[in-house]
């Protein structure tokens, strides 16, 4: 707040003496919670405070005018290179509100269609197929509703080419042209490799049938995050499938590249976290407008992109958080600029959203443009020393990531290579380090790794489709141990008065129940005796026994304890904290929980005990 104040008071500073006085104030507040030392210097606090993203993008504490030393200009809305947007405003409306369907019931997504389009939505976005709604039933979905008002994407990734003749065959049958905006089908390398459908993929019918109607075909680089990639991953993705699509269109079909690049419409996941979101957007608009500069296209408009939350951020316990993190996410993606905006239900995780689902999920962004008006002012983000310095990192790792998928030899050979290709780059690069910094809670998620609640009752839903597509959720290991709770309880051995032992033993407890494990707290303590004769009253007895209390109640008579608590029954000691020299041996325990451990394995090990 100290330099906060001294940039608001209107005087002229010397930079270099605002940057030492707000290290010393951080480094205090580091030295009051034992992050650095006394003998450390100041200035360690850009070490301790920057984190590192799972592109390796360093995010520093603090961002400043230098933050920008080196970085490319970044232009104005709607000129190239379109980091600032691909328009110099939006349109009066907003973005354009974009609901998602997918339900196998023709009769149940007809009617979802009209209330959201009667409701704030201004375009559908159908998964048709496998998982989806059926390409025969198109015609009932869309029965009452005006395609040549209201875009349409259609996304069917086992048969693209028979969802599009079907849909095209519609707009023939009613003698209309279809809305600006409507999407016939989905890229090949999405679908073939992400999504795993082995369908037929003939990208010039799809390109015949986008050009006759005057439609677009879209880059669905959201399937590399729901594979579990990062925003690099889904970046450098885009980027090669655009370039591929490119290749074939002006080599195999005759278009040139301005024509080509004109049929595209890219689709990127956001999430909860904002400002890498915010920056995501605007660097794939920056790296898309060099791609087509390098292709002789550089006369063609930024890109045109369709935001949607991401589905791997969701919940299936607690969803209600969902709706937060999908108003964040909403956020992130109109002040991005994308173009189109898909809020999922806060459901989606549990199976078919109700109505209730999508009416929140359409009105997260109807409020946004016409309560917060966030869609009044292009590219708000442009010209924060943070988000400019963020955009142009993520953009170098997500070029990193495109060459390295040319180098392999484009997309399609990166993405069939068994080993060392794109898909395992995901896996290793991503997926295996966001799953450890789940499992240790360095990523928290609200409701299931943190601060779970045993005894919600969860909202009812129809199933989804069984082959809707699959999601690697960030929590689904909690998730996975919540769905088969424990049979028995763990005992809280709370060593002395609650004021002492309250803060581990919500620690204890709450640790335990996000792996489905309910306690039994044995209350105020004064003595062992005591502790003994509540554990030997609770029923039912548990063979597992967390201690809870502070470190010097720990060293005065925690040996004691854990001797007396396996005398009376105890099979399995956990020690809440460290084990060690101020507190208790680790040969007197059997396992102890503290921060930073990873818990999926700590809960899974309890699990066993609890079951033997």
């Amino acid at each position: 707040m100290e330099h906060l104040s001294l940039l608001a008071d209107g005087q002229d500073h010397d930079p270099a003496q605002e940057r030492a006085r707000w290290e010393k104030a951080a480094a205090d507040v580091l030295r009051k919670s034992g992050r650095m030392t006394a003998d450390d210097p100041d200035g360690l606090v850009w070490q301790k405070l920057t984190r590192t993203t799972l592109d390796g993008v360093e995010v520093a504490p603090l961002a400043t005018p230098a933050s920008l030393e080196g970085l490319p200009p970044v232009g104005l809305p709607g000129q190239a290179p379109y980091t600032r947007g691909a328009a110099i405003s939006h349109p009066q409306e907003g973005w354009d509100i974009r609901a998602h369907l997918a339900d196998p019931d023709a009769k149940q997504a007809a009617a979802d269609a009209v209330l959201d389009l009667e409701n704030g939505a201004t375009s559908l976005w159908l998964t048709v197929g496998r998982g989806g709604v059926a390409t025969a039933d198109l015609g009932t979905v869309l029965e009452n509703v005006y395609v040549d008002l209201a875009p349409v994407a259609i996304d069917c990734p086992d048969d693209p080419i028979g969802a599009a003749e079907a849909f095209c065959a519609l707009l023939w049958e009613r003698g209309v042209t279809p809305a600006p905006g409507t999407s016939l089908g989905v890229d090949l390398w999405s679908a073939r490799s992400l999504r795993g459908f082995e369908g037929p993929q003939e990208l010039a019918r799809l390109v015949e049938l986008a050009r006759e109607h005057g439609c677009r075909l879209t880059i669905d680089a959201s399937a590399v995050h729901d594979a579990s990639g990062h925003d690099a991953h889904e970046l450098g993705f885009s980027l090669a499938a655009g370039i591929a699509f490119l290749r074939i269109a002006t080599e195999d079909l005759g278009l040139d590249a301005t024509e080509a690049a004109q049929l595209l419409e890219f689709r990127y996941a956001v999430t909860d976290e904002q400002f890498l979101s915010i920056a995501k957007l605007r660097a794939a608009r920056r790296m898309w407008a060099r791609v087509l500069e390098l292709s002789g296209a550089a006369d063609a408009p930024g890109q045109v992109q369709h935001a949607v939350t991401g589905r791997a951020m969701l919940t299936k316990y607690d969803p209600w958080v969902n709706m937060l993190r999908g108003t964040v996410a909403a956020f992130a993606a109109g002040v991005g600029g994308a173009s189109s905006v898909t809020v999922l239900p806060f459901d989606s995780a549990l199976g078919l959203p109700d109505a209730l689902g999508r009416r929140n999920a359409r009105n997260t962004s109807s409020l946004l443009i016409h309560e917060a008006h966030v869609a009044r002012v292009t590219d708000p983000a442009g010209g924060s020393f943070a988000v400019e310095r963020l955009t142009d990192d993520l953009a170098q790792a997500a070029w990193w990531q495109l060459q390295r998928i040319e180098a392999d030899g484009g997309v399609d050979e990166s993405l069939l290579r068994e080993e060392g290709g794109f898909r395992d780059r995901i896996k290793n690069e991503a997926l295996d380090p966001r799953r450890k910094q789940v499992a240790t809670r360095r990523r928290p998620v609200t409701g299931v790794s943190e601060f779970p609640n045993l005894e919600e009752r969860l909202p009812e839903r129809r199933p989804l489709p069984e082959q809707a597509p699959r999601v690697d959720r960030y929590g689904v290991a909690f998730e996975q141990l919540r769905d088969h709770p424990a049979d028995a309880p763990v005992f809280l051995a709370t060593l002395g008065p609650i004021a002492q032992h309250t803060a581990r033993a919500t620690f204890a407890g709450n640790l335990l129940a996000a792996g489905g494990v309910d306690t039994v707290a044995a209350g105020a303590t004064g003595s062992v005796e005591e502790l003994v004769k509540a554990y030997r009253a609770s029923e039912p007895q548990s063979p597992v026994v967390c201690l809870a209390g502070t470190d010097a109640a720990y060293a005065e008579w925690g040996a004691e304890a854990v001797a007396e608590l396996r005398e009376a029954g105890a099979s399995y000691v956990v020690l809440a904290g460290k084990p060690g020299a101020r507190t208790l041996p680790e040969r007197e325990l059997d396992d102890y929980c503290a921060v930073g451990i990873d818990a999926t394995k700590f809960l899974h090990r309890v699990r066993g005990e609890l079951a033997r």
